[in-house]
This record gives C-alpha cells, structure tokens and sequence, in this order.
C-alpha cells in the first residue's frame, strides 16, 4: 500500500477528531497576556489550561530580562552547537545554578524537554543494559526507552512490588550480559497529578544494583521546601542519580536540564546526539532562565501563591463531592463519567456559557467512559477563580448526571452553533 493512502484512511488515534474538533478542542488558539484570564475565540475566559505554575510568564521582572537579552544579543547568538561554538559563560553560569539548586554536582542545558530526554536515555544505555519503567511515565521517556536495542521491562505504574519484579528479572539479563540497569519514573505524574513511589524506589537500591532517572517537570519548580522539586518534598533528593527538569512549566519559558555526578553530565555533553548536532540555547532564552531561576529561589511567596490556590480548588472541588483521582501535586484532574460526545459537549458548555477554558481529556488517553477535565492552577488565579470554578463544575455536573450532554456526535447541537 502507498504509505500517503494509508495515512489519509486512518488518522491515528488523535488524528480522528480533527474533522470535528480542528481548532476548538485540538489545536485551540489561547491569546492575550498568559496568565489566569486570556481570549478564546475572541472572548475573555478564565484559563485553567496553561503551566505558568508560579506566574513567571509576565512577571515584570522576567520580561524587562527577555527583552534586554533579546535586544543585546538578538536570538542567533550564540551560533552553532554547544561543543563547536554554541558555548558561553552565561550556559554554564545558568547550569551550575541549576545544579545547586536542586542539590546536584554539575547540571547541563538541553534546548526541549522531550528531545532531551530521548537523547539521555539513547546516551546513558547500551544493548547490554536493561531498563525498567514506570507504565504511565512522560511520551519523552517511551519514545527514549523505543530507541533502546536491548532489554527492557515495564511495571504498572508506581506498583513496587512489581518493579521488583522487574528488577529481578533485569538483574539476570544484566548479569548475563555484563550490562547494568536503569530505572525511569517521574517526580509528578503530568496528567494524574500523583507523585512517584521515589522513597520506595530508592530503598531498592540496598537490594539490587541500579540507577535512577527521574523526570520532574511539573515537580520542579512547584515541590519542596525551597521548589527543588518531588525528590525534596520526599526527602529522597540524594538518591536520584540523574534528575531532569524542564524550564516549560515553572519557569514559563523554553529548555531543559539534566543534573548529576560530574562525570556522567560531562559524559552525557559530549554523547547527547540531540545537543551535540543542535544549535545551541539562544541568549535571550539563556539569560531569561537566570531571571526566572533568581525569582524561583528567592520569591518564596510565589510558590505560597499557588499552593494557596491549588489547595482552595482541590479541597472546594472534593467538598463538592468531585473524584480527583490520587493527586498530591498542582495537576488537578477532575475525572467524571461520559462518553467521548458528552465530554466535548461539557468542555463546550464551560467555554461557551461559563466562559471556563480547561483541557478535556478522553479515550483514547483515559478508559473508554471516563472524561477527564485537567485543571492546572496558577500563582496568578484568584480566590474568587476558584469559587466561580467549583460552582460552574457543580452545574455542570447536574446536567451531566441529567443527560443533558447526551449527543451521538463531538460537539453535538452545540458545535453546529
């Protein structure tokens, strides 16, 4: 079969909603200032659905930072990669801050997340080694693991007792081979919201011979006495051997980092294919880091902010009798029961007459019947947000209960207007 006619008959499993949903439940155009009200459609909405977790993305510190950096250096500079002539001062000084902060030796730039977790796995592992990961861990983490030739074991998500089995059965194909072992799982669970069992898995190390890779994205930043993330707030930070942080949620920016033993980072710089053939961290991006990085360890309020926020919502939202699954963190997941029709149906019904714009979530990322509402709470949203939010989801919920939503189609009677 040709390979074009064969993608333009089967979309992909997100693919199949663009027809009805192109613009509106995927690819949607927020615009504005970000922060906790911007335009949809051309009308204001309260925004649950952006990662600005402690407000940086127009603090005015931070954007008096990026506009001095992009008009002194312009976004080409630096040119080339970090290892040609992509390297300046001002890489390393944000590198080792980040380092310090989340209490690590030596720390080293990526310019995305997700291409850089790929490419550490791809670097860290051999076809001699085993990995064991977490189930439900990042796209990032499967696409790096996808990449691995060798062994490799899945265990259900933050179920320790089966990653033991896991690991024993790692152990053997690592002994076999002369090969080691590295365990994968995250710091917070970007979509459930729970925190991973790193305590648990840290304590496996007196058993077994392993290293950990944590991915802390929506825990950096928000987790921890001082932000330093999920390995902090469980007192586990030390035994995180590799801990990866990215500057697109707390820190409202663009990049990410890998932080570590000296000499593993400085491996990981000079094998990274991703960082190795890959323009360097533009200047601007660079030196708006260290504004953020500033504002993160010294505004403490910040991060008081949001916890204010996320506690006022997720307790309202509980007293309400709402099922938020098991979430520990900001991410606050609202699960209700629909079909994929009525899910849209509530998601246009919030952003349409409740002038509520929030993720919408459904099969084929969660079961078949569930409907997931993603709510991202921010430094910046209001107490008065979050009352006008509980009672807009507890109307909404009547009418779910009431079939209301019932429709055949995405978007129902509803999208047609």
């Amino acid at each position: 079969m040709d390979i074009f006619k064969r993608l333009k008959e089967d979309r992909g499993p997100l693919g199949q909603y663009q027809k009805d949903g192109h613009g509106y439940f995927t690819f949607p155009k927020l615009e504005g200032d970000i922060g906790a009200h911007m335009k949809f459609r051309g009308k204001p909405v309260l925004t649950w659905s952006v990662n600005n977790y402690i407000g940086l993305a127009n603090h005015p510190e931070v954007r008096k930072a990026d506009a001095e950096a992009a008009k002194e250096h312009g976004l080409a500079f630096p040119m080339g990669s970090r290892m040609m002539t992509g390297q300046t001062s001002h890489h390393e000084e944000l590198e080792q801050k980040l380092a310090d902060f989340v209490q690590k030796e030596s720390g080293y730039l990526l310019n995305y997340g997700y291409q850089g977790m790929v490419s550490i796995i791809d670097a860290l592992v051999t076809r001699n080694d085993v990995i064991v990961y977490d189930s439900e861990s990042h796209a990032c983490i499967l696409d790096g693991v996808r990449l691995h030739i060798g062994k490799r074991f899945v265990f259900p998500h933050n179920d320790i007792p089966q990653l033991e089995v896991c690991l024993k059965r790692a152990q053997k194909v690592a002994e076999k081979n002369g090969g080691g072992i590295l365990v994968i799982t995250e710091g917070v669970f970007g979509m459930a919201g729970d925190i991973g069992k790193l305590k648990e898995i840290a304590e496996l190390k007196q058993k077994y011979d392993f290293r950990m890779l944590v991915d802390d994205a929506h825990g950096f930043g928000t987790m921890g006495k001082t932000g330093a993330g999920a390995g902090e707030f469980l007192g586990v930070q030390d035994d995180i051997d590799l801990y990866f942080g990215t500057f697109a949620k707390s820190m409202a920016g663009i990049g990410a980092f890998v932080t570590g033993e000296k000499d593993i980072i400085d491996f990981l710089a000079y094998n990274m294919r991703s960082q190795i053939f890959a323009k360097s961290l533009p200047m601007p991006m660079v030196k708006g880091a260290l504004k953020r990085l500033e504002l993160l360890i010294t505004e403490n309020s910040l991060r008081d902010d949001l916890w204010e926020i996320v506690n006022a919502l997720q307790d309202g939202l509980r007293e309400k009798g709402f099922n938020l699954g098991v979430t520990e963190s900001p991410v606050t997941p609202v699960f209700l029961q629909g079909t994929t029709a009525e899910g849209t149906n509530v998601a246009m019904d919030l952003r349409e007459n409740y002038s509520i714009f929030c993720s919408i979530v459904v099969y084929p990322v969660v079961p078949k019947g569930v409907i997931m509402l993603r709510l991202i709470p921010t430094a910046v949203h209001t107490l008065e947000d979050v009352d006008y939010t509980i009672n807009a989801f507890a109307e909404v919920q009547e009418k779910l209960n009431n079939k209301k939503y019932n429709t055949e189609t995405i978007g129902g009677e509803m999208f047609a207007k």
